[in-house]
């Protein structure tokens, strides 16, 4: 599903190169749902943003689905993104006019098919505890609720690839822990690829598969059973 070989990011400030990935590898299955996890400064936010097609490598490639992204011009990069990645991000990225199922509709009107999506908004509002709050902006939601919205948005299109960077960051233990087991449980009832960024030990452990970087490199890949 997803396929990375020397990977690499090098930002020019003008006086030095800062290499942030120094050329890495791996490859992630089909279904599988994976833990990015390192320190702050480990790479790990950027090597997301590459995957999802938000940010331009400066050396390698990655293909996603099988479509080799590195290099695709932008409007085919952005209908790739639109049917094939579902994107979490820490600070939920609502729109503040639009609804919770407004919000949550995004992503299935953009994808310009013609047809309701409504049915599929509200079931899975429903699914994620805010069938009572459908009709509420962001600014009437907790953070929790907010995060909830932005993971049925996530899946609203069925993407087959799901990645979240720090999905729980943002919120306390309790409300983290809360919004952790809906993605999984979301994840496993859509059969998508789970790719998750995190600092969180307790959260990567829930993963099948670990992967940590350090200082733009791989230092340890651990499949669990």
């Amino acid at each position: 599903m997803i396929e990375v070989r020397g990977l690499a990011k090098r930002i020019d400030t003008g006086t030095h190169t800062v290499e942030i990935l120094k050329g890495i590898d791996f490859t992630i299955p089909r279904g599988q749902f994976v833990a990015i996890m390192g320190a702050s400064g480990s790479g790990k936010s950027t090597l997301l943003g590459l995957l999802a097609g938000l940010d331009t490598p400066s050396a390698g490639s990655i293909r996603l689905d099988g479509n080799d992204i590195t290099g695709m011009p932008e409007d085919a990069l952005a209908q790739l993104r639109g049917r094939t990645i579902g994107f979490v991000f820490q600070s939920y990225q609502l729109i503040p006019t639009l609804t919770a199922e407004e919000n949550v509709l995004l992503p299935h009107e953009l994808a310009g098919d013609g047809s309701d999506g409504r049915a599929r908004a509200r079931d899975l509002l429903t699914s994620v505890g805010l069938a009572d709050r459908m009709d509420h902006y962001p600014v009437q939601l907790s953070g929790g609720e907010q995060q909830r919205v932005a993971l049925a948005r996530a899946f609203m299109v069925r993407p087959p690839i799901l990645m979240a960077d720090e999905p729980t960051g943002n919120l306390d233990s309790s409300t983290g822990r809360q919004v952790l087991d809906l993605l999984i449980s979301l994840n496993q009832r859509e059969a998508t690829t789970l790719v998750l960024v995190t600092h969180d030990r307790d959260l990567a452990a829930h993963a099948g598969r670990v992967i940590t970087l350090r200082d733009g490199l791989v230092v340890a890949d651990e499949v669990r059973p």
